[in-house]
């Protein structure tokens, strides 16, 4: 049987905002290495060895579907299908929907080995190790997750305890999953040898988890089957339905599956992954995961330190300059800073949570935006009006659109527009300008060889990126009733 790998691309990251955010999460950011979180995933697979790999497919969430198509160009690789999720519901409905797409390709029960995109492994010798034992047990119907021999008390992860009955010392019997416990019960963990932290990596047979499904989550399954019977092929994606989608239960693999079948007495078997695993999941994760100076600082970007010690400092944009800090960690983007001590790594995402509840964009976009055109960085900003520079690529078009509560002012700084105002489409070049009015359809394309960089100044009484009704887009935009 062939192993094909499954991708999730979802989630946020929050605790590792303000460089995470939601249009440009943490599985797409390059952290410990020149490939982002999601490359190096990809480019694992070529580590394993032991067994036969596919390869992958890779869900994603609509919205990212261009950088994941760029990201998979940018290290040569070739994927089976790109999955596009219209929207969230967790791990659960999204390997049963690869799973029923796996199923329209050919009749045979292929092993499939589910992997989240933000996970970091140095040791890939006893990752293909803990793939291959994991194979054996999986080829005979088991369900299999892979547990984490723990370092430390963590409370950022859930547990795995391991049952006595086992194949071997690396494979034993799930007895049950323990959610994120406080420090104490950690330490008992820890203590008792018989806990493993909650990898969130799985592998079974098609068959073994649609009959699951099936039993435990019957929802999940028919809705998940209806939205792929139903997908459409758009480009060099696979859209799954939304109407159906939409309607699947949102659960995760633990709770849908793995759970009600420990209680319906089911074997499940953890795998164990003693591979230097990490998912890096706050900032002080990274500093313990990242080459550090002499002095225990974790330093990127333009930074001095001056009698500073055991911090992570981190400029994406301008100089961080420290004296007499020690376990703090500092992190500037081009709109936000951050400032934390190490030890509270893990209530960044309550920050997240309440600018969220505020509507605020900072953990929504980056100041600087990408786009299947180009990209757009946000200069300046009031309650009353936005300046943005768009960086259109050559032969890029933007979606014939137009806007409710805000009017336009273009000026061609670089390159030639092709501007298309209500019946007219007009070419302009540097500095010339054109007034975009509330509620006319517009659009501006790029039809030459080199970038076009345009001033745009919004003026409105909101000016919000949702704000826009879009009429062709030939990226695929427009949605559809």
């Amino acid at each position: 049987m062939k192993i094909i790998p499954i991708i999730l691309t979802g989630g946020f990251g929050k605790r590792l905002w303000p460089l995470s955010r939601q249009s440009y999460p943490k599985q797409f950011l390059s952290l410990n290495s020149e490939n982002t979180m999601f490359q190096e995933t990809i480019i694992r697979l070529d580590k394993v060895t032991s067994v036969d790999v596919e390869q992958p497919i890779v869900i994603c969430n609509q919205e990212h579907r261009f950088l994941v198509a760029e990201q998979i160009q940018q290290i040569g690789k070739d994927v089976g299908a790109i999955l596009l999720e219209p929207l969230g519901r967790n791990t659960a409905p999204a390997v049963a929907a690869a799973c029923h797409y796996i199923k329209t390709l050919d009749n045979n029960d292929n092993i499939i080995l589910v992997l989240p995109a933000d996970h970091q492994i140095n040791d890939l010798h006893e990752f293909d190790l803990a793939i291959s034992k994991a194979y054996s047990s999986a080829s005979s119907g088991d369900l299999i997750t892979f547990g984490v021999e723990p370092t430390e008390p963590h409370t950022g992860y859930g547990y795995i305890k391991k049952g006595s009955e086992h194949i071997d010392s690396d494979l034993h019997q799930v007895d049950e999953f323990v959610e994120k416990p406080d420090i104490n019960k950690a330490e008992k963990f820890i203590n008792s040898g018989a806990y493993l932290w909650n990898s969130g990596i799985f592998m079974f047979q098609v068959s073994t988890y649609l009959n699951a499904l099936r039993d435990f989550s019957p929802e999940i399954y028919n809705m998940t089957k209806m939205a792929i019977d139903n997908m459409e092929q758009d480009y060099d994606f696979i859209r799954i339905n939304e109407k159906f989608f939409g309607q699947s239960p949102s659960d995760s693999i633990d709770y849908a599956v793995m759970e009600k079948a420990i209680s319906h007495n089911i074997t499940i078997n953890v795998a164990s992954l003693d591979a230097d695993w990490s998912d890096l999941g706050s900032w002080k994760s990274l500093w313990e995961k990242s080459s550090k100076d002499r002095n225990s600082n974790l330093i990127k970007g333009d930074v001095i330190t001056e009698d500073s010690t055991s911090n992570l400092l981190y400029s994406k944009y301008g100089l961080i300059a420290t004296a007499g800090i020690k376990d703090m960690i500092v992190v500037q983007t081009s709109d936000v800073v951050l400032v934390a001590d190490k030890s509270k790594s893990e209530s960044v995402s309550k920050i997240v949570d309440e600018l969220l509840s505020r509507n605020r964009e900072e953990p929504i976009f980056h100041r600087k935006v990408t786009r299947p055109w180009g990209t757009f960085d946000s200069i300046d900003e009031t309650d009353s009006f936005k300046v943005k520079r768009l960086t259109v690529n050559p032969g890029a078009k933007l979606s014939l659109q137009m806007h409710h509560q805000r009017e336009e002012f273009w000026v061609v700084v670089a390159g030639t527009a092709s501007v298309t105002r209500g019946d007219d489409v007009l070419i302009l070049k540097v500095g010339e300008t054109i007034h975009i009015p509330i509620e006319m359809t517009h659009s501006l394309e790029n039809p030459y060889d080199e970038p076009l960089i345009i001033i745009e100044v919004q003026i409105g009484s909101y000016l919000g990126e949702d704000d826009i009704v879009r009429f062709d887009d030939q990226y695929g935009r427009v949605k559809k009733d």
